[in-house]
């Protein structure tokens, strides 16, 4: 018998093995952790350690755990994780806990792989998507974007205290809402270009869906659960939002796929005058600018403007610190969004550096016209 050789679209989702959300649920974990064994290596950074992780170390402690502790330094680097695997590996740890921001949760994901081990992510703050997903954004010491690190099974458990998140600064939501939004605008170019999502699979009916519903959910609203959390109310909008921005985007960019905003984001990376802005900020005038690739219409386009602006989130090159940059410094974040190791490419049609920074400037361009005719 003959048998022809096809080309089959094989498609996959991924999520994480148990996702937990709710009020005070840091401070009551043990019949979630205790099957990953009681010898945890908690990273967490200092800032975090005052906050909660004090707390949760001593409610550790009083139900039998050994508690590991790794004070993490902020950069998800290869020097880093590097640094923390050995400590891990040396005291024979049975599972990795990352407690923090989307950083941490990088590290300890990566950390995790290294050594072989189940990890649980506790996020406290809903300022990325990370939490979920079976890759970390590795950057270089300096804080540039350096590469994607892939792994074979998404975090064993992610655990969110919505209590925590509602305690933490408004900007922090405001940066999660903003990577959140580029979720469903990614996820539909990578659809029209017919490309491979972040699993390097086809993309599934259902994380399309979950993508959209991410994006529904944060024009509902995000108004609503910043107001909230400015005075840290527990409210159902903000148990919402704090969905959308964690477990929806999370499964929605891994699984509907990354395309031109977080490409653009890593380029920014590459110019030290924007190492201040969050990833938050930097993927709000990512998701502006792709827009501005995709040639979308007026009435598209101010949908997603007038919410990016309406959050205090960057819109112009004066926003990103680059007000007097020059068409050369531009091109050097244009190449880098372009680079062969990022998602630009998944984009339903070919981009090249300069028509990055020519929409840079065209963002900044409406942005300045757009206010100058609502005085």
């Amino acid at each position: 018998m003959l048998y022809l050789e096809v080309d089959i679209m094989i498609k996959e989702f991924a999520s994480p093995s148990s996702y937990v959300q709710g009020k005070g649920v840091l401070l009551n974990s043990d019949p979630y952790l205790k099957n990953f064994g009681k010898k945890p290596l908690l990273v967490t950074d200092d800032d975090v350690y005052k906050i909660v992780g004090k707390k949760l170390e001593d409610y550790l402690t009083a139900n039998g755990y050994q508690v590991d502790l790794v004070k993490f330094n902020g950069e998800s680097s290869t020097n880093e994780i590097d640094r923390i695997s050995a400590i891990g590996k040396k005291d024979n740890v049975s599972v990795v806990y990352g407690l923090g921001g989307g950083k941490t949760s990088d590290s300890a994901k990566a950390v995790a792989d290294n050594l072989g081990l189940p990890v649980v992510i506790m996020p406290t703050l809903a300022s990325a998507d990370a939490p979920c997903s079976r890759l970390s954004v590795i950057y270089k010491d300096d804080g540039s974007f350096d590469h994607y690190r892939f792994y074979s099974h998404n975090p064993d458990l992610v655990l969110v205290d919505s209590q925590v998140i509602a305690g933490a600064p408004a900007k922090l939501l405001i940066s999660g809402i903003a990577d959140a939004l580029a979720t469903n605008v990614e996820a539909q170019a990578v659809a029209q270009a017919g490309a491979d999502t972040m699993l390097n699979e086809g993309q599934t009916l259902v994380g399309n869906a979950i993508a959209q519903k991410c994006e529904d959910t944060l024009f509902k609203y995000a108004h609503i659960a910043v107001a909230d959390v400015k005075h840290h109310a527990f409210t159902s909008a903000l148990e919402k939002v704090i969905e959308a921005n964690t477990l929806m985007s999370g499964l929605g960019f891994e699984s509907g796929g990354l395309s031109g905003a977080h490409a653009i984001h890593d380029g920014l990376t590459a110019l030290e005058e924007t190492h201040a802005l969050s990833h938050g900020q930097k993927v709000a005038y990512g998701t502006l600018t792709q827009l501005m690739l995709e040639g979308t219409d007026q009435k598209r386009y101010n949908k997603y403007f007038e919410l990016i602006l309406s959050l205090g989130l960057p819109t112009t090159l004066a926003d990103l610190g680059l007000a007097d940059a020059g068409d050369d410094k531009l091109l050097v974040a244009a190449k880098a969004a372009c680079s062969e190791n990022d998602t630009i490419s998944r984009l339903p049609f070919k981009v090249t550096p300069d028509d990055v920074a020519q929409a840079f400037r065209a963002v900044d361009a409406y942005t300045k016209d757009y206010l100058a005719s609502h005085k």
